[in-house]
This record gives C-alpha cells, sequence and structure tokens, in this order.
C-alpha cells in the first residue's frame, strides 16, 4: 500500500528589509516633570529706605554727605534711586546711619526653618564706577538681632568688584565659587580662583575686583554683620 506524506502548509513570514530597523515592543514610559526653579527675588529699591534712616537718625543731606565723604547732590540721588551706590559708599552710608546693609536695605524675607532655598534668597545691588558693573550680594543668612555672623554671594561682573577699599570692625573670611578675583589685604595683592579661601580681619583695609571676562562668585562671611 502506497504511502502518502503529508508536509506541513508553509508558513508566512514577514523579511525586514535589510537596513531598517526591527520593530520594537513599545513601553509606557512614565514622564516625570521638573519643578520650575523658583524667580530670582529682585533687588529692592534703596532710595526711599535710606532717606527714612537719615530721618530716624535726624540728618540733613549736608550732615549725611560730609560723613560719609559723598556732594550732597549724590546723596540725593541715591535717596531717589536715580544711581545706585558703589560698594563702599554703600557701607560707608550704612555706618554713618549706625546699621548695616541687610538690615536697611533687605526686602521681607522669612525662609521657611533653617533653609533658604535657590532662588528665593534676595539680593542687593551695588553701583560701578560708570565703565563697570558693581558686586550683587546675594542673601545666604537673613538679617536678624541676635546674629553674630552675615554671609553672601559676591556676584562680581568682570572689571567691576569692590570700587575702592574699606575698612571696619570684625572679621571676615571666603571661597570662591568660580571665576578670579584680585584681592588686596593692606599692601598684599593676592590673584585667586576657583577653590582659593581667604580670611583676614576687616581692620586691615581691603578692596578687591574681577580680573576674568567672565562673572565671579564669592561665598564672603563677615562677623559680626556689616553688610
Amino acid at each position: 500500500m502506497k504511502k502518502t506524506q503529508h508536509r506541513a502548509a508553509p508558513v508566512a513570514t514577514q523579511r525586514t528589509p535589510a537596513g531598517a530597523a526591527r520593530p520594537r515592543t513599545a513601553v509606557a514610559r512614565r514622564r516625570t516633570t521638573a519643578p520650575a526653579p523658583a524667580p530670582a527675588l529682585a533687588t529692592p529699591a534703596i532710595g526711599a529706605r535710606l532717606r527714612h534712616a537719615r530721618h530716624v537718625k535726624g540728618l540733613l543731606l549736608k550732615e549725611l554727605a560730609e560723613r560719609v565723604g559723598v556732594s550732597i547732590s549724590l546723596i540725593s540721588k541715591y535717596e531717589n534711586d536715580k544711581v545706585l551706590p558703589p560698594l563702599t559708599v554703600l557701607h560707608a552710608l550704612v555706618s554713618a546711619l549706625e546699621t548695616n546693609i541687610g538690615a536697611l536695605f533687605e526686602p521681607q524675607w522669612e525662609p521657611g526653618g533653617h533653609v533658604a532655598r535657590a532662588g528665593q534668597r534676595p539680593r542687593i545691588t551695588a553701583g560701578g564706577d560708570g565703565e563697570h558693573e558693581g558686586v550683587t550680594l546675594e542673601r545666604l543668612v537673613p538679617n536678624g538681632q541676635g546674629h553674630l555672623l552675615q554671609a553672601n554671594i559676591h556676584i562680581v561682573a568682570p572689571g567691576g568688584g569692590s570700587m575702592g577699599p574699606m575698612r571696619h570692625e570684625g572679621d571676615e573670611m571666603g571661597y570662591v565659587l568660580e571665576g578670579r578675583l584680585e584681592l588686596r589685604i593692606g599692601e598684599t595683592v593676592y590673584e585667586l580662583a576657583a577653590g582659593d579661601s581667604f580670611s583676614f580681619p576687616s581692620t586691615v583695609e581691603h578692596t578687591y575686583r574681577n580680573l576674568g571676562d567672565v562673572v565671579a562668585r564669592v561665598v564672603w562671611v563677615n562677623t559680626p554683620p556689616t553688610f
């Protein structure tokens, strides 16, 4: 008896053309949206606060100008927000008014607990010399009674700086986060780069400026609070 062989029917297959990507099984991925960074607080106008502090001390424009060593018209421009005082003059103003920069110009700032989030810290901007920008101070510690230290990030534009020497009571130290800085302490000049730190008594005359072509950022700590 003749045996019959049964052959399996051919199975249709799909060929992937050479060079074509093979289909992949779709896998559902969970997307996470990063929170948008908080906007930086605007630099407050300082004129009205400066005028109020002068009135509280009972000083005339002429008297404050004499104590600071600038003209009456310049004090008037500061009080009307027509000109920003450079850091050295700003420091002289608050010294004459027996206060500090944070207490006089800092906006209402109430950080939650012991933490101040990035983008939520207030900034205070000092003027330049007409050719270069001044310095912006980003507050790391809120101003308050009983604080023994004061800390800021000094944000210094290329060519900018303190615009003159300063000296006052206390001690200070700093750490360069980025950029380059020329720091003069007394008669000695130091060139600092990212990662360098410094410390000195504040009674020694000191000044600084940005030597580079990018913004310099320096953590600067003072005790007692003077900025």
